[in-house]
C-alpha cells in the first residue's frame, strides 16, 4: 500500500484501536517511512500487534540524531541522553571514547557528534546490534568490536581510554516480566537482564576498568536511583574516585568514576 493522505485516517484508526496512545504522531512517522518506499500496510500491522515503533520504521531519534535500529535490537532510551550529556562535558577533541555494551552504538555516536575529533570505539557481544552500530558510528570514523566486554577491545587501547561510557543492562532478572511488552517481547534479553540484583554486568565493567582507562580517564555508567549506591560502591572498590549525577528532566542517574592520574 502506498503512502497517501487518504491513508492517514485509516492508519490512525487502526493504531488507536490497537491501543496506541499517540496514534496521530505514530501514523505520521509510519506514513513518512512508507513515502520512502516501505510497505505501509505491513508496517501498520506490525505496530498494531506490538512491535516497537522504532523497529517498524527502522530508526530511533536520540540526541537529535537518527539512529538505525531494527528487529532484535535494543532501542535507545531518551533517558540515556543524560549519559551522553555527562560524557560530552568531559570529552575533548582527540579523546579516546569507548561505548561498551554499545547496542546499536547510539551513545558513542552521539558523544562523537557532540565532540568532533574523538577516536570512537563501540563494542558489544550481540552481532545483530553491531550491524546497526556500524551504520551509526560510521559518520564519525568509529570502529566496532564484537565480544564480551573488555575481551572485545584491541589490546592497543589498554591504558589509553579517556572516556568509557556504559549503558549495561541493569534490570533485575525477576523484573523482566514487569517490563512493557515492547521491550519484554521484542528486545534481546541480554540487553535488559542485569542478573539477580541488576548489577552483574556493571560490577564486571567496574572491576576491569582501571587497566583500560588512561590516567585521569573516566568511566560513566547509567543506573537507576535505587541501584546507584551499589553502582558507586563497585567503582570505588575498583579504585576509582566516584561522583553521582541525577536529572529529574530525564529521570536518569549516571555514576562517574575517575582513574587517578598516577
Amino acid at each position: 500500500m502506498a503512502a497517501t493522505a487518504a491513508n492517514a485516517g485509516w492508519v490512525v484508526d487502526t493504531l488507536r484501536a490497537a491501543g496506541c496512545v499517540f496514534a496521530e504522531e505514530e501514523a505520521e512517522l509510519l506514513l513518512g517511512a512508507a513515502a520512502e518506499g516501505a510497505d505501509l500496510a505491513r508496517m501498520v500491522e506490525l505496530r498494531a500487534v506490538g512491535h516497537p515503533l522504532e523497529h517498524v520504521v527502522g530508526w530511533a531519534e536520540f540526541c537529535g540524531l537518527r539512529m538505525a535500529v531494527g528487529q532484535g535490537a535494543f532501542v535507545p532510551r531518551r533517558r540515556t541522553e543524560f549519559l551522553v550529556q555527562q560524557a560530552a562535558a568531559l570529552a575533548r577533541p582527540g579523546a579516546v571514547v569507548v561505548d561498551l555494551c554499545c547496542g546499536v552504538g547510539a551513545v558513542g555516536a552521539a558523544v562523537a557528534a557532540a565532540v568532533p575529533g574523538t577516536e570512537l570505539h563501540a563494542a558489544d557481544i550481540d552481532p545483530v546490534a553491531l550491524g546497526y552500530a556500524r551504520r551509526n558510528v560510521a559518520p564519525y570514523g568509529g570502529r566496532v568490536h564484537e565480544g564480551d566486554l573488555y575481551a572485545a577491545l584491541p589490546a592497543a587501547l589498554r591504558g589509553r581510554i579517556s572516556l568509557l561510557v556504559v549503558n549495561a543492562p541493569y534490570v533485575p532478572t525477576d523484573s523482566i516480566a514487569l517490563l512493557p511488552p515492547e521491550a519484554r517481547d521484542h528486545e534481546p534479553r541480554a540487553a535488559l537482564d542485569g542478573g539477580p540484583d541488576g548489577l552483574s554486568v556493571q560490577r564486571r565493567v567496574a572491576e576491569g576498568a582501571l587497566s583500560w582507562l588512561a590516567g585521569g580517564g573516566h568511566l560513566l555508567i547509567e543506573t537507576s536511583t535505587r541501584q546507584s549506591p551499589a553502582t558507586a560502591s563497585a567503582m570505588t572498590s575498583a579504585g576509582l574516585t566516584v561522583r553521582a549525577d541525577s536529572s529529574e528532566e530525564w529521570s536518569a542517574t549516571v555514576i562517574t568514576g575517575r582513574r587517578p592520574l598516577t
